[in-house]
């Protein structure tokens, strides 16, 4: 049925591909695991959209969304989840709509500098050393203030880097506005939008399903949901912008850094950061690895193998083999992507213990959406529609969404009484050893 509602069906595929690349990212966290997400979601994207010019920036347009999902895991979220959990109108209310915020952050710097690599030409040239600097200045100059001078926390006593974020995503609105990208801001918004709504959304599941006390992790879920819509509002953006014509063709000499950092800096940073010893062990003690069991090694040496051999077979087949002006078939950006997706599926199979035991449901799943998507993302037809930005119809929108929150506040409030990991901004201080 969908396959009949072309723009739906795309952001289905897209939606399904940051859902679950986000999910994983569950098993690894910070800022280096929302990179890798962001990556498998902008690949995603680009194969709904079918468009061979931007086929030649496949790595470009990645690493920039894995840049952008990337630094929005500098926000801290654990006790802003746990004001979901509380009794009390306000706090509830509040924790919702804080997570629509960490969640727009993440997906507004995604989407914009995706969107931003794909306005980029040579008769229009994005410039890079304006968008980083006045990114990093705007990161700095509004987390000095918001926090130091105003001392406007969202989660104390945790980080409060979203503030970071919050600049950098100024900065960048700043000058998609002036020099008129109005494509780039588009796809910003609705990924934010998309991201935000998720992540709020997702802790209301999150809840609800601990309350159901169904054995599962409904923390995934609330993961899935906030890549899920993340990736809704990727494609939607992407799909309904009035895009101008670029090069079907890229340099070579501009190929070879994105396309190292996207298959081998993530990916290596990932497994650094994350298959150390300790924490292997502590892992496999829940399923009755001993601590001095060689499986652990095993797992370091196969992960670290699996990235080398991914980024030997992309250096060769999207560098090396090519010509001094680099092209790619769609068949190429399917392969990029569910190698660089599967890889990341393998690695938390690998670091969960999964491969070897079934404690780990939610596993599967991640497996049986590769597997979904890898069958029909090839079959979308996107029909691009562009739509104007109207910033009124945006202001209705946006008590909609309030009012949708309050409902899902009072909904929360009434279904449960105190619970574990629950936390208070408003009328008690809030704990560290209670947050999730």
């Amino acid at each position: 049925m969908l396959k009949n509602h072309p723009l739906s069906f795309a952001m289905l595929m897209a939606g399904l591909s940051l859902g679950t690349a986000w999910a994983i990212r569950g098993q690894f966290g910070h800022e280096y695991g929302a990179a890798w997400a962001g990556a498998i979601g902008s690949l995603s994207v680009l194969l709904v959209a079918k468009r061979s010019s931007w086929y030649a920036k496949v790595f470009s347009a990645t690493l920039a969304g894995a840049v952008g999902w990337g630094l929005g895991g500098l926000s801290s979220y654990g006790i802003v989840v746990g004001y979901g959990r509380d009794t009390e109108f306000i706090n509830v209310f509040y924790g919702l709509f804080m997570l629509f915020v960490i969640g727009g952050l993440y997906g507004f710097l995604g989407g914009g500098l995706f969107g931003l690599v794909l306005t980029d030409s040579k008769d229009k040239p994005v410039k890079w050393n304006e968008v980083i600097v006045e990114m990093v200045v705007g990161a700095v100059v509004f987390y000095f203030f918001m926090i130091e001078e105003f001392d406007w926390r969202m989660t104390p006593p945790r980080s409060e880097t979203w503030a970071v974020c919050f600049g950098a995503a100024v900065a960048l609105t700043w000058y998609l506005a002036r020099h008129r990208h109005s494509s780039a801001l588009r796809v910003a918004i609705f990924t934010g939008l998309g991201g935000g709504f998720g992540f709020a959304f997702g802790n209301f599941l999150q809840v609800l399903g601990h309350l159901s006390q169904i054995s599962f992790n409904f923390w995934n879920v609330m993961e899935y949901s906030l890549g899920f819509f993340g990736g809704l509002g990727m494609a939607y953006g992407t799909l309904t912008s009035e895009w101008e014509s670029t090069e079907t063709t890229q340099p070579k000499s501009q190929v070879w850094f994105p396309l190292l950092m996207v298959v081998l800096a993530i990916p290596f940073i990932v497994w650094q950061q994350s298959f150390d010893l300790e924490r292997l062990q502590g892992i496999y003690s829940k399923i009755n690895i001993a601590p001095q069991s060689p499986i652990h090694g095993y797992v370091q040496l196969v992960s670290i193998g699996m990235v080398l051999a991914m980024t030997g077979w992309c250096w060769f087949y999207f560098y090396q083999t090519r010509a001094t002006l680099v092209s790619y078939s769609q068949n190429d950006i399917v392969a990029l992507f569910l190698g660089l997706w599967g890889l990341y599926i393998v690695f938390s199979l690998l670091i969960t213990g999964a491969f070897m035991s079934n404690y780990r449901i939610e596993q599967y799943l991640y497996i049986a959406n590769w597997i979904l998507v890898a069958l029909l993302i090839g079959k979308t037809q996107p029909i691009y529609t562009p739509l104007p930005l109207i910033p009124k119809k945006w202001a209705i929108n946006f008590g909609g969404l309030l009012v949708f929150f309050a409902v899902l506040t009072f909904l929360l409030i009434h279904s449960h009484g105190e619970l574990k990991g629950a936390q208070k901004r408003f009328g008690a201080p809030p704990t560290v050893e209670n947050a999730q």
